[in-house]
């Protein structure tokens, strides 16, 4: 259960260091030039912060718990890599359908994001706990 807690702590940690700076730097200057006025400045911060503690626990469960069991940590880059075009893609693929000012620029960008940044978060979890690299 310990183990637990702290992978989960390292990948929150992990996981909200990068993303701010792949929002302010990638994701944020594509939304906004496509987007503009449609963008909460400041965000809301309360549903960001549930979608972060849920999406970290999904990530553990799916992927970085079997691959911590497993002492594979490209497993568990490769696993989060796929959850995460998975679950930014259900988000951008469905904008990019329904709303009429939604781009693929922000689809492209946002999902290979997700992608990187969930793998990798993944990744930097089981490496802190298990010492090894691949």
């Amino acid at each position: 259960m310990l183990q637990t807690i702290l992978l989960y702590v390292i990948t929150v940690v992990v996981f909200l260091g990068l993303d701010f700076f792949g929002i302010k730097f990638l994701v944020r200057p594509v939304f906004e030039r496509h987007l503009g006025d449609w963008l909460m400045i400041p965000p809301r911060m309360v549903p960001a912060a549930i979608f972060y503690l849920f999406y970290i626990a999904g990530l553990l469960w799916f992927v970085s718990l079997p691959a911590l069991k497993a002492g594979s940590p490209m497993q568990a880059l490769i696993g989060g890599a796929i959850l995460g075009a998975l679950c930014y893609g259900t988000y951008e693929f469905t904008s990019y359908a329904v709303l009429h000012r939604w781009s693929f620029e922000q689809v492209v960008i946002d999902v290979a994001w997700g992608s990187v940044l969930t793998g990798v978060c993944a990744w930097a979890g089981v490496v802190a706990l298990t010492g090894k690299l691949a």
